[in-house]
């Protein structure tokens, strides 16, 4: 259901943008981002991670580590800009620790108190097979919760870094309702212009 509803979003987001939408991308250097790519942002990182884990991060990611965005968009004047879904299991206690940690003046497209909020509710972490796998960088219980909050907040911090517009999330909690509804074109265009927006105006810190 959860893929469903992504693809739903993003059908939206496609015909309200107007614009170029890649689906299931990635940029080189956020595929396996290490200390080259984080560049004056890895302290932030290392840090984050070990505040996540209690270990240290290697200065270059196990060649296991891959993954791919939601979508890429492309903007008139040539900019890219990573696109991304975020449904209910992206909001949590290890989320809320990524975003009170984002540095000062860090230009984001969506409200990151209205993020920070959201996890602060009280959730279920998802368990079962998918909750109790480990991948490389976190061997915890538990570990694909860490993994996906640690590299939510990648996505948000290197783009800017490598010549990237902020990161545009869109929330499950925005758009249930109505991703099925006639005029959810319309919605959504009003939203994502609110979002588009807001990087203009707010920054974290």
């Amino acid at each position: 259901m959860a893929r469903e509803v992504q693809n739903r979003v993003l059908d939206l987001a496609d015909q309200a943008l107007a614009l170029p939408i890649t689906r299931e991308q990635c940029p080189d250097w956020l595929r396996r981002p290490g200390r080259a790519e984080c560049g004056d942002l890895w302290d932030t990182v290392c840090s984050v991670y070990r505040k996540l884990t209690g270990l240290e991060l290697p200065e270059f990611m196990p060649s296991r580590e891959r993954r791919s965005l939601d979508a890429v968009v492309g903007h008139p004047d040539g900019s890219r800009r990573v696109v991304e879904v975020d449904e209910a299991q992206h909001f949590n206690v290890h989320r809320a620790l990524t975003l009170e940690h984002y540095p000062p003046g860090m230009l984001l497209a969506f409200d990151s108190a209205v993020w920070r909020e959201r996890c602060m509710t009280p959730t279920k972490l998802r368990g079962g097979g998918w909750g109790k796998a480990k991948p490389p960088l976190f061997p915890q219980d538990y570990g694909r919760h860490l993994q996906r909050a640690f590299r939510d907040m990648l996505a948000d911090l290197l783009p800017p870094a490598h010549g990237w517009a902020p990161t545009l999330r869109i929330a499950h909690f925005e758009v249930e309702g109505w991703v099925d509804e006639p005029g959810a074109v319309d919605r959504m265009r009003t939203l994502l212009q609110g979002k588009l927006g807001l990087e203009n105006a707010q920054t974290v810190g």
